[in-house]
This record gives C-alpha cells, structure tokens and sequence, in this order.
C-alpha cells in the first residue's frame, strides 16, 4: 500500500509558496565570527578548510527550523474517520469505528505506537524523513520511469535546426552552472510560505547526485560537496554518453561559446545511433535494474563510464526529432517524451533514469526536464527552472578565452551478450509501458487564477473542487484523492497529503447537477467547500494532516516487532490509500507544467500550473484500464470550471 504514495506526487506550495525572498546574510543567527568568516571566504569554488569548523550560511538557516511535530494522536483518529466518510459505505465505516475505538483504548497498542513516535521525534531531526525516502522512494520497486519521476514540459523554443539546438542547450547549461554557484556558495535566496521561512535543504541535492540500484533497496550518493566535487555533466546524443568538464583549470565556469564548441566536437563524433542503447537498462523494474547494474560493473570500462555519469553535476539529452503530430496534440506527445523518452525507437535510450536532473533538448525546439523524485519535490525544480530559463533570455555578456579545449570525453561500454540480452528485456518493457501510458496536456484558456481570486477564493482549492466535480459527473462517486502538501516549514520537512475528498466537497458535488437546489444554495455549498480544503491545507502545511502520521505508526509497529495493528489491515485503509486521484499544484513563472503518471492502475495523475489568465494541465492515465481516460477526464474537468464559473457569476456572495 505505501508504495501507492510513491510519488509524494509533487509537492503543492500554497499561493504564497515562492512568494517573497530574502537572503541567507540576512539571518539574525549569523554572529560576528560568522560574518567575519564570510568576509574570509574567497568567491568561486574554493573553500577553505581552516574555515570548515564554523557552520555555513545554510546550517545557520537550516538550525533555526523547528521539527516536525507529531501530532496527538485521538486527533488523528478523529480526522481519519472524517476523511473516510465521503468514500466508504456507513457499514465500512461503522466497522472502522470500532477498530479506532479499539487502537485508542488508555494503555493500548496506539497509545504505545504513539509513545515510539514521540520518542523518535526527540532523538531524530525530522522523525518522517528516512522512513518516507524509504518507503516512498527507495524501497519502490516499480520503474522510475511513469510510475515516479515527473516532467516538465518547456514553451517550445524557436529553433529548427542542430545550430540552435546546441546554442539552447550551452546557454541553458551556463545558466544551470549560475544556480550552482549559489548553491555552492550558499547565496540561494531562502523561501518563504505564509512569512515562515522554508527547509531549503531539497536544493543541496538536486545537482551532482544520482539513485544507484538495489537488490531490494535504493540508494542515492551526491558529489555535491568535498573533495570528489562534480566539474562535468553529462551530455547524451544518439544514446551515447559523454563527460564534458564545465570549468576552466581556475575554476571558472565555461561560457556559453566555449560549451556550444564543445556540444559541436560532441554532435560530430556521434552521427551514428548507438546500437545498444545502454541507458535503457535505466527504465527497468529496480529489482532487474540492480542485477543488470551489477553485471554492467563487473567490467573495469563499464564501472569507470557509470561512475562518470553518477558524479556529474545533471544530464544533458540532446534528442532526435520527435514525430512530427498535429498542433493540439503536441504539448501531449512532449509530456511523453519528457516521461519516458516515447520508447526504444525514439529517446528512451538517450537518457540515465537514475540521474536526479535530466534536461531534454531536441532538434525540432520541444524541449523540458525529467527528474528522479527521491530528492527533492517539484518546487526546487520548478525555482531551478525559472532560473535558468530567465538566464536563457540574458544577453551575452562575457567574451570567451580562445583557449583551445580538450575533446569531450566518450564513455565507452562493453557489451556483454548477457547485457545485451538486459537491454533487449528493458526494451520490451519499456515500450509496453510506452504504450500503456495515456497523457493529455490541455492549456485551459478561459480563465486563470485571476477569476477564483476576484472571487476571494483560493484558486488551489477552486481547481481542486472542480477535479472532485468531474470525477463525481464520471464515475458517480467520490474517491480518495491525494494533493502533496509542503512540510517545508520544518526541519527536512518533505510532503503531506491533502485529502481533497471531504464531507464538504461530496456536498457539493451532488448538489450540483441537482434541479432542486437553487444556484445560490449550490454556490454556497462550493464556497464552504473550497473553505474545508483551505482549512485542511493549512493543517497540513503546520504538520497536523493524518497521513505521515497514520504511516509512522505503522512504520513504529514494524520496526518494534509487533503485529501490524488491525486499523491498517482494514478494507477502509486500503480504500483510503488507493489515491485514484493523485494531484498536484506545481506553479511556475515559466509557462511550463510539470506532469507523472497515476500511483495506481485505475487512476489518473493531475498535475497543473495556474497563470493569471490561464490553466496548464497535465493528466494521464493507463490505457490498460478501461474505465479511465485521460481525454474524457480532460473534457470533464474544462465542463467542471467553466459550470463552477458561471454558478458563482449567478450566485453572488452571501453571508454563509
């Protein structure tokens, strides 16, 4: 069941998630020493171990974070029954009632998870943390590819041609280097939600890291910091893999002129597709994937190739063409080729799955990122994104040394016949995947944030009711609906869950297409509802929401030894984890959506990006169900806001 949540989907920041900035200098708990040492500091890449004693800016920062609290647990209890009301039958949730009653009896089993929990919290920075790396991510077996790791699909960039295709991508890996240098140097501006300062600890491990396969669990190792520090990324052209250094001897990065020559010695010594497109052993369930991994690195060339690729600071793609389709289904067809890479054929085998950061290039201007979700949620990447996409627009400032560079260096495999057979296994797989997977991208053009804030509503919650509006007009009834909350707020802080399934929102949803209920009764029943999921957002965002906790004191049952209690073998738990609507708010500066595939076989991933004026979504399903589908729930959800619009129109507020 834990393996459903796989994706913490992505994580929602409220309307006032990436709001305003300060600076890591500013902080109060900076003191004398710490300033002078500051002043100390050389600019660039060098730090001085003399001054590694003294804690950097961001230690400072992440210290004065508070920890994640535990919540009381009768509260939980209490908002679980809550939650399974609109989703279960009454003789379900009767019976639910008296596992509950059981599990909080004084002196039982909860109360004593409960205590383990409170323990764990005191001795741990965040008691969540590892187990939800774990679980989430680490220990989930599936593919990367779909099942976790999201992507991004970028505005088309106007270029036709290779020439534009490699200036793009210099310029986008000179700006990649720019967000690095604030990591590096711990200038990166710290987020703030609602005037609380935000856990900036996902940004130090984005760049420069990699998941490696496990025969039963994951790991993930970052060249971020230390002596083994990342200097080269990799680039990837006709499923060959190189290493291009991106500094100068004096630590300097590269300009964009030096990396475009550099890009064209990579294009011109890679004109022939690679017959075994070795990345491809990345797509594969991580079980097959780890005994595969541990084949390929039992040869000296294959272990020094896949070490370059682990330590380097991200990936490059730089992708063939992708089919040419019509107008209105190409952003759909680029949220595949960001996903998967649209099979054996095409790109998959021009990538490293297992790469936090991949960004993806191709000839004909479609271009975004796919990204390993163990790391870190949307948000950072979507703040790395808006970065280098603004750097993108800058005109070119410094004149480049004429220095001659070395040639990139080719990353050579051997290919066993037991590796080619892994790779011949991946391929298959992959592209049934690749057909299985079924994405729309739909621009929803009428409105965009502005009107549910002309309304004094919260335009999150506002789309979040018109998905539960377009489910119930589908299927008839509601379901446990899954939306990612930040706990940036603490200390390590990762994700919680929004249950955007509430009494309020069923309420509603059948009040709708109702004739005898006036507009203004219906209008009122949207507007308590979009309050009861601010209400529910804002518990979550300050630790309170019931899913991490509900999944601790399972976690606390498993690791005391005890029986797993009778509360989590209940149809309602598994009900209530079976998310068939997982759903996400990413938003950007950039005109981008960020999309991933459903966290269960007969649902739907909904991830969306709204602007002033309009709505990006990205929705996908699995074509293998035959009650789901991506169009139709497309079709539903523009019916859902544009009804939602006009009963608010006819229906002006009224005292509640």
């Amino acid at each position: 069941m834990l393996a459903l949540v796989a994706k913490a989907a992505v994580e929602e920041e409220t309307e006032t998630g990436r709001e305003s900035f300060t600076v890591f200098s500013a902080l109060p708990a900076m003191d004398r020493k710490q300033q002078q040492a500051e002043e100390a500091r050389p600019c660039g890449l060098l730090k001085p171990t003399a001054l590694g004693k003294i804690p950097g800016r961001f230690h400072v920062h992440q210290e004065a974070l508070p920890h994640l609290p535990v919540p009381p647990l009768q509260q939980t209890l209490d908002r679980y029954l809550l939650a399974l009301q609109p989703i279960i039958s009454e003789e379900e949730l009767n019976h639910t009632q008296e596992l509950v009653a059981e599990f909080c009896k004084p002196g039982g089993v909860g109360e004593r998870l409960q205590k383990g929990l409170e323990r764990r919290a005191k001795k741990t920075e965040n008691w969540l943390s590892d187990w939800w790396l774990k679980t989430a991510y680490l220990e989930y077996r599936l593919p990367v590819v779909v099942h976790s790791s999201p992507g991004v699909v970028l505005p088309k960039q106007d270029f036709l041609d290779r020439q534009g295709q490699l200036r793009f991508a210099a310029k986008l890996i000179e700006g990649i280097l720019d967000f690095k240098s604030m990591i590096d140097n711990e200038t990166l501006p710290v987020e703030y939600m609602g005037g609380k300062p935000l856990c900036m600890n996902q940004y130090y491990h984005i760049l420069s890291s990699c998941r490696i396969p496990g025969p039963k669990r994951d790991s993930i190792v970052n060249y971020a910091k230390g002596k083994s520090q990342s200097r080269h990324i990799t680039v990837v052209h006709n499923f060959q893999f190189f290493e291009l250094d991106v500094y100068n001897s004096d630590g300097s990065p590269l300009t964009t002129d030096q990396i475009f020559v550099q890009l064209e010695k990579i294009w011109n010594t890679s004109l022939q597709t690679n017959k075994e497109p070795i990345g491809i052993l990345t797509t594969n369930h991580r079980n097959s994937w780890a005994k595969a991994y541990n084949n390929l690195l039992k040869d000296k060339t294959n272990k020094e190739s896949v070490r370059a690729i682990e330590k380097s600071i991200c990936t490059i793609c730089l992708d063939a063409p992708m089919p040419r389709v019509s107008d209105d289904t190409y952003k759909s067809s680029v949220a595949a080729q960001m996903l998967h890479g649209g099979g054996s054929r095409l790109n998959s085998g021009n990538r490293w799955f297992d790469k936090t950061i991949q960004f993806i290039i191709a000839e004909d201007g479609s271009c975004g990122l796919v990204y390993e979700h163990a790391p870190a949620e949307g948000p950072p990447i979507v703040a790395l994104l808006d970065h280098i996409v603004e750097y993108t627009k800058k005109p070119k400032l410094v004149k480049s040394p004429m220095t001659p560079l070395p040639m990139p260096k080719k990353l050579r495999f051997n290919i066993t016949p037991e590796i080619k057979n892994d790779i011949e296994k991946a391929k298959q797989d992959l592209n049934m995947l690749v057909e299985d997977l079924d994405i729309k991208v739909m621009v929803f053009h009428q409105f965009g944030k502005d009107f549910p804030k002309s309304e004094k509503l919260s335009p999150d919650a506002f789309i979040q009711l018109a998905l539960q509006l377009a489910y119930y007009r589908m299927y008839g009834h509601s379901c446990a609906t899954y939306e990612s909350a930040s706990l940036r707020m603490f200390r390590l802080g990762r994700t919680d869950t929004i249950r955007s399934t509430s009494v309020a929102s069923l309420k509603f949803v059948q009040s709708m297409d109702t004739p005898d209920k006036s507009d203004q009764e219906k209008a009122n029943l949207l507007r308590r509802a979009i309050q009861a999921h601010r209400e529910y957002t804002d518990m979550a965002v300050r630790g309170n929401a019931i899913d991490r906790h509900l999944l601790g004191l399972k976690l606390q049952a498993i690791e005391d030894l005890v029986s797993i209690p009778e509360l989590f073998m209940d149809t309602a738990y598994a009900i209530a984890m079976h998310f068939n609507l997982s759903t996400s708010q990413v938003p950007a500066k950039t005109d981008c959506v960020m999309c991933f595939g459903p966290v269960v076989p007969d649902g739907y991933g909904i991830c969306y990006n709204p602007m002033n004026e309009h709505i990006n979504f990205a929705i996908s399903a699995f074509n293998s169900c035959a009650d789901t589908n991506a169009a139709r729930m497309t079709h539903y959800l523009e019916k859902a806001l544009l009804d939602m619009r006009v009963l608010l129109q006819s229906a002006p507020r009224s005292k509640l």
